[in-house]
């Protein structure tokens, strides 16, 4: 009797750690432009407030994709940011409708500038400053995001 209690107890274990692993940082990315990157999500304001800051570097597949609750105008801003980075803002059906492309990390705290988005969106993702002209993106590009991203 132990040892089957062993098996179902491994069994229980391993479907566990598989289900823990449907939206592993591997399941998490976007498409831009014909090129995929892994993202972390920031979708709650705690997440959203923090981003990408402290950090002194990312790799160059890697972008943080901020989801918002709804399309809004929105503005972002480098405080704390080390990096420069490329901000692309898209709108409810995930279309690019701004971009501010290479902006440069700020150590001014609160004094920091922010950088709006041109029209309303609910995404935005930050990449490395220059993957947008590398890419070659255009207003109008459209982001594809991985099955495993949640919608809100």
């Amino acid at each position: 009797m132990p040892a089957f209690l062993s098996v179902v107890r491994g069994m229980i274990v391993g479907c566990g750690l598989l289900l823990a692993g449907c939206a592993s940082g591997s399941d998490l990315w976007v498409e831009v432009g014909g090129a995929r990157y892994a993202v972390e999500i920031a979708d709650d304001d705690a997440e959203r407030a923090r981003g990408l800051m402290f950090r002194d570097r990312m790799a160059t597949d890697r972008g943080m994709l901020f989801i918002h609750e709804r399309e809004q105008p929105l503005a972002y801003w480098m405080k704390n940011t080390k990096i420069p980075l490329d901000i692309l803002y898209f709108d409810d059906e995930r279309v690019l409708v701004s971009q501010q492309r290479d902006v440069p990390p700020c150590t001014l705290g609160d004094g920091c500038p922010s950088y709006p988005s041109e029209s309303p969106a609910r995404y935005v993702l930050e990449l490395n400053a220059g993957e947008a002209a590398k890419l070659g993106l255009e207003d109008g590009a459209e982001l594809r995001l991985a099955p495993a991203i949640p919608a809100l």
